[in-house]
């Protein structure tokens, strides 16, 4: 029996030639989609921050010092669930905030720790691998900027 050669269909050669190509397409995108979805969860990170920076700054207008999570009213995770918050130094002069990846949002390993420091009238922004939070500058402004 004889096929017209435009009923015949793709060869097992053209069929692994496609899907060659499609892993290769795939391992190029990939690891770049992943690295913009951590970029666009750090926005859940800045957006805890600015609140809880201004609850601090409400509670400094009422009385004479900042103060941590429970008296700002503010949650211990940041609304997507990406990080974890935690006040670890406050006072009259100053608070410093704790920001930590959690779940896959750990993967994020230049962005890992984020620590917003109000210090008199200054905000000081720092990031790090580790708690130590000692990235240099042109990666702590990739961290804290989207």
């Amino acid at each position: 029996m004889h096929t017209p050669s435009s009923a015949r269909g793709f060869t097992l050669i053209e069929t692994l030639i496609a899907m060659a190509v499609a892993a290769v397409l795939s391992g190029i995108a990939l690891p770049s989609f992943d690295s913009q979805l951590r970029k666009a969860r750090r926005a859940d990170a800045l957006t805890a921050v600015a609140q809880i920076q201004g609850a601090q700054e409400r509670l400094r207008s009422r009385s004479t010092r900042y103060g941590d999570l429970a008296e700002i009213g503010a949650a211990a995770v940041s609304s997507a669930g990406h990080y974890t918050l935690q006040i670890t130094a406050f006072g009259a002069d100053g608070y410093a905030l704790l920001v930590t990846a959690t779940g896959t949002q750990a993967r994020d390993a230049e962005c890992r720790f984020m620590v917003a420091r109000a210090v008199g009238m200054n905000l000081v922004y720092a990031s790090g691998v580790d708690a130590g939070v000692t990235n240099p500058d042109p990666i702590n402004r990739r961290c804290w900027s989207l």
